[in-house]
């Protein structure tokens, strides 16, 4: 099954679309990907669910990735006395260390936040809402002026969007939901609180290959050291909700620009993710905002675009998927879409780059039925996709969890065989895997990427123009 659209669609599961009739209903409607939110559930919903995926990924012979999202720290608010407070503009608020707090005090239960945070270094609470300046730092007192008033009460969220905070970015929570979803088979990992490229390093040991790793960016410290986050990890979610939070919303769009431009530089997949159909949670159509700010994603080349609460809790999670689909479909039959991606074509770094970016061409200039990726790891596949050919990517891999991860892949479709031993079997087994999912008539042509030695991860040398009989 080759959908007729090139992006794809993640769609975050919640109580609004876990069970296996929805689950499949939203499938069928164009989700590609499904996230898992670790943030809310149990591990016995999220089990139920994986289940449920694998299921309908067998009866439709398509391989469906599966992305778990780990909660991450968060950073909130204690127990206020009385359970909220109004801040007023201009204002000096007191912060005490702890989860509870004494008088007009209010709790904060970060020591971590204590010890870094410096005069003039801004402080948000509610996403936002309230926002003050700090003024004085003690080891357990923190003086900050109200600069943005507003209510406040207990365990709400706390952003810093100018400090950097000597904290871990694995809690022992997500280390344990991480060690449930591996032994469960998730097929990418995205980590949250991603302030520098160090931040990866333990996950990366601890996934060892068992799944993609996905940085979330949304903290502005990850923007200063973007280059090596994106070299370190397998694919970039752009978290527009948190980042838009830290960073002004007006650099919110040029900054995505840049991310997607900079990840098909590398050959990383990048999601775009947060509040795209917002209204869809409570409404059966989007605003034309919406509609516009997903084909936005789409223009700038995204290899998809994220359903949060739409999708999870809203009232309408199969219209928001189908809406959706056909905004891609929309934007990616527009004549604009072929000069936007054409023009943002970025040039080779690498041999290997530069392989895919002449298989790519070649099969155009052809008019070739599809390029063909033997891949082991998937590298090859994603050089092939950051070149954004306007023909079908097929996937060739032996491994049933490489062919998942394909499903967050800009115009890949994978195809699982380990039956092929050498080159001429890959390539006899590409013609006559394709030949009935392209419908291809004697004559027509592939254009087959591979490495000698056959089989060897990273080694992609090989070009071949192979013709159906």
């Amino acid at each position: 099954m080759i959908r007729d659209r090139r992006a794809k669609i993640v769609a975050t599961v919640g109580p609004a679309s876990a069970s296996p009739t929805m689950l499949r209903r939203l499938f069928d409607n164009g989700v590609d990907t499904f996230r898992l939110n670790f943030s809310h559930g149990d591990h016995d919903t999220h089990a139920g669910v994986i289940s449920a995926i694998r299921d309908i990924e067998t009866e439709v012979g398509v391989p469906i990735g599966i992305l778990q999202d780990l909660q991450g720290p968060k950073i909130r608010l204690g127990r206020i006395g009385g359970g909220q407070r109004d801040l007023e503009r201009g204002q000096i608020v007191t912060f005490a260390q702890g989860e509870t707090a004494e008088g007009a005090e209010l709790p904060l239960p970060h020591p971590e936040i204590f010890a870094a945070l410096e005069p003039g270094d801004r402080l948000f609470i509610d996403d936002g809402r309230v926002r003050l300046e700090v003024r004085n730092v003690a080891p357990d007192r923190i003086e900050a002026e109200v600069i943005e008033g507003g209510k406040v009460s207990d365990r709400k969220g706390v952003n810093l969007p100018d400090t950097v905070l000597d904290l871990p970015v694995l809690t022992e929570k997500d280390r344990r939901d991480l060690d449930f979803g591996l032994l469960h088979g998730v097929d990418w990992v995205a980590l949250s609180f991603v302030q520098n490229a160090s931040d990866l390093d333990e996950i990366t040991r601890i996934i060892d290959g068992r799944a993609g790793l996905v940085a979330k960016i949304e903290k502005p410290s990850a923007l200063d050291d973007i280059v090596e986050i994106v070299r370190k990890s397998d694919a970039i979610m752009i978290a527009r909700g948190d980042l838009g939070v830290e960073i002004p919303p007006e650099q919110v769009p040029a900054r995505q620009k840049e991310l997607i431009a900079l990840c098909r530089r590398a050959s990383r997949p990048v999601i775009v993710a947060t509040q795209m159909l917002e209204s869809m949670t409570l409404s059966p159509a989007p605003t034309r905002a919406e509609a516009s700010d997903v084909a936005t994603a789409i223009y700038d080349g995204a290899d998809a675009v994220m359903l949060s609460a739409e999708s999870a809790a809203g009232a309408y999670p199969v219209e928001s998927v189908a809406v959706m689909n056909r905004i891609i479909r929309s934007t990616e039959a527009h004549s604009h879409y072929a000069r936007a991606i054409s023009a943002s074509r970025e040039p080779a770094e690498s041999p290997a780059d530069a392989i895919a970016d002449i298989g790519a061409a070649l099969a155009s200039s052809l008019g070739a039925r599809a390029v063909v990726a033997y891949s082991s790891s998937g590298s090859t596949a994603c050089r092939v996709s950051a070149r954004r050919p306007f023909l079908p990517l097929i996937v060739l891999t032996r491994d049933p969890h490489v062919g998942r991860r394909m499903a967050l892949l800009w115009g890949a479709l994978a195809l699982t065989e380990d039956s092929v031993h050498d080159y001429d079997g890959m390539v006899e087994t590409a013609l006559h895997e394709c030949r009935s999912l392209l419908s291809a008539s004697a004559g027509d042509w592939l254009v087959v990427l591979s490495g000698v030695p056959f089989g060897q991860s990273g080694s992609t040398n090989n070009i071949r123009v192979a013709t159906f009989a």
